[in-house]
């Protein structure tokens, strides 16, 4: 019998936010971003107003944490649309949140502080 493993599902990570059509938007997630889980951290590219998965390490805009994707995303191969919360108020469960591989504590603290400054709020 093989063992089946449960992934992240579309919007479980959110506890509450205060309307979905004010916190949430639909965007564009740039051509080789990578495939996206619900949950994961983006950052907003200063040229060209596209998102990304969060990069600490980048100077391209991607290394500031600008919101959570809502569902799961393939922006491999081109742009995709994509559901992000944006703004707040907002609460999340910390367990859900999807960091970039490696991320320092540090890092985690900065974009959970960044993610606070745009009502949302990590429980």
């Amino acid at each position: 019998m093989s063992i089946l493993t449960e992934g992240p599902h579309t919007g479980g990570f959110l506890i509450w936010e205060v309307l979905r059509d004010f916190t949430r938007e639909t965007v564009t997630l740039a051509s080789g971003t990578g495939k996206l889980a619900p949950g994961t951290v983006l950052g907003k590219l200063t040229t060209g107003g596209k998102y990304t998965g969060l990069a600490p390490a980048a100077t391209n805009g991607s290394q500031n944490a600008a919101g959570i994707i809502w569902d799961a995303v393939d922006a491999t191969d081109a742009d995709a649309p994509g559901v992000v919360i944006l703004r707040g108020p907002a609460i999340v469960n910390r367990h859900e949140i999807v960091w970039p591989d490696g991320a320092t504590e540090a890092q985690i603290a900065t974009g959970t502080t960044a993610l606070a400054t745009l009502g949302l709020i990590l429980r």
